[in-house]
């Protein structure tokens, strides 16, 4: 499967807003570089299709891409129907899906503009195996392993 990366975004503080960036240097099991949610632990870095995006922006909200604080927009694949164990490569990184969703937390800078969120339910978190540069306009395999079953 393979989609697009329409949007990077990067902030310096949890809980905020991300800024969109042209390009962004992933760094092996830590995320992106200059990130607040970078670190060694599991959600080093999130991503969110571009169609969940559509889906809050049907009900009137204007949104742009990383006011739900992921630091990638895809468009072309739904990412929180892909199992958790998938590899997801761009250009030279490697990454491997970790989490679908999360716990939401009222005081992030989203609930507090719309009142809902939807990185609990169609947000992902991958760790990072190999860094690399990343680029607006790439593209971004998943290779869904013979042994992780679509339906789980």
């Amino acid at each position: 499967m393979k989609a697009k990366i329409l949007s990077i975004n990067i902030s310096h503080k949890k809980g905020t807003t991300k800024t969109p960036v042209n390009s962004a240097k992933l760094i092996e099991n830590h995320g992106i570089e200059g990130d607040a949610h970078a670190g060694k632990w599991h959600r080093q870095v999130s991503m969110l299709s571009k169609s969940s995006i559509d889906k809050m922006r049907k009900l009137g909200f204007d949104l742009q891409y990383g006011d739900f604080a992921e630091n990638i927009t895809v468009d072309g694949v739904d990412v929180y129907k892909l199992p958790i164990g998938t590899i997801v490569e761009i250009n030279e990184a490697v990454l491997e899906i970790t989490q679908i969703g999360k716990e939401c937390h009222t005081d992030c800078a989203i609930f507090k503009k719309v009142g809902k969120c939807i990185m609990p339910k169609e947000g992902i978190f991958l760790k990072v195996l190999k860094g690399g540069k990343i680029n607006v306009g790439d593209d971004v395999i998943f290779k869904v392993s013979d042994q992780i079953s679509l339906t789980d």
